[in-house]
């Protein structure tokens, strides 16, 4: 469907959709997941805790990507961005599902505050909108870095056997850092102080609760 022909119901009720499929459903990746290649690694009980414990993080991180995602493509102010918001979110869609599966394969589960997490930026990417596409680019373009950053924070982390994980890791890093650089290319802009800070203390307290809960 045309999303120029769709009334604000719609695309409410289509956001609505979205949400539910995010927070509680079994999305699909258009990709096959980069961790087939790769078999399942011998590790203990803390090794695969600590494994899962990683992966949450990085799953609920992807869960705030599709809610900024879907908040800055409702109200962006030219179709032109909303398409490239829209098809950077499906793109996150791959990163979702791969980490719910390895999440599968460890044995444990989503954090149970996925809901929070998701209104919460659902609502931050709808007010980096109202600012403005460059405003709403740049923010892209700062998420992006910062998720690149704890990315390889992770792949340090990881047990040195699971091999699984690092590969998923590794080539979700690699999705971010081509969706920063689009997005400055369309015009994002630096974001003013003290934006950064508070995007990356926000992501600490989610990083700390999501790695437990």
């Amino acid at each position: 469907m045309n999303v120029r022909m769709l009334s604000p119901l719609d695309r409410l009720l289509a956001g609505f959709e979205r949400a539910l499929e995010t927070v509680a459903g079994a999305p699909e990746a258009a990709r096959t997941t980069p961790a087939e290649a790769f078999d399942e690694a011998d590790m203990d009980d803390a090794e695969r805790r600590h494994a899962a414990g990683l992966m949450r993080i990085n799953h609920t991180g992807e869960v705030c990507a599709q809610a900024l995602y879907d908040g800055q493509a409702a109200l962006a102010r030219s179709e032109e961005n909303r398409q490239h918001l829209l098809h950077a979110a499906a793109e996150e869609t791959d990163h979702l599902a791969w980490c719910a599966d390895r999440l599968k394969e460890l044995d444990s589960r989503p954090s149970l505050l996925n809901p929070l997490w998701y209104a919460g930026s659902y609502a931050i990417g709808a007010l980096a909108a109202l600012a403005g596409d460059p405003i709403s680019l740049g923010f892209v373009v700062e998420t992006e870095h910062q998720v690149e950053a704890h990315l390889e924070e992770h792949l340090d982390k990881l047990p040195p056997q699971d091999e699984r994980s690092r590969a998923v890791l590794q080539q979700m890093q690699a999705d971010e850092i081509r969706h920063a650089h689009d997005a400055r290319e369309r015009g994002g802009v630096d974001l003013p102080f003290p934006i950064p800070g508070v995007m990356h203390l926000t992501s600490w307290v989610m990083k700390t609760v999501a790695y437990r809960i």
